[in-house]
């Protein structure tokens, strides 16, 4: 079992507070890290409710605020379509995986997961003007 932290950063340097996520496997492909990572955040945003969704992709309908994405109404987010969202954009480079600062580039590449582990996700910014 694993105590894995996720960190969201930017390349423009922008860090987000750590969370942590137990998982009980040693060993896990990146598309299941995602997904369960994805699972979680809508978990919450479902449990708290509210119309901000703080997560690692933009959920259909929402606009991009500073502090989250902000639903158009209060509602429950679908976690499987989240999950896809998240995956489709990994494929389309819209954010890259780091653990262990360590660049893993493929879904189905096997992640090895211990006590203290981190995985980073790093959204890409455009350049401005570029």
């Amino acid at each position: 079992m694993a105590m894995v932290t996720f960190v969201d950063e930017t390349t423009a340097g922008d860090r987000a507070a750590a969370w942590h996520l137990e998982i009980f496997e040693e060993r896990l492909a990146l598309g299941e890290l995602i997904r369960r990572r994805v699972f979680q955040e809508v978990a919450e945003h479902n449990a708290r409710g509210g119309d901000v969704f703080r997560g690692l992709v933009q959920p259909a309908g929402a606009e991009k605020r500073p502090d989250g994405f902000r639903l158009p109404e209060p509602r429950k987010v679908d976690a499987d379509q989240q999950a896809n969202r998240a995956l489709e954009a990994f494929q389309r480079n819209g954010f890259v995986v780091l653990v262990d600062d360590r660049q893993v580039e493929g879904l189905d590449t096997v992640v090895e997961l211990s006590r203290g582990t981190e995985i980073t996700f790093l959204k890409l910014v455009p350049l401005v003007g570029g």
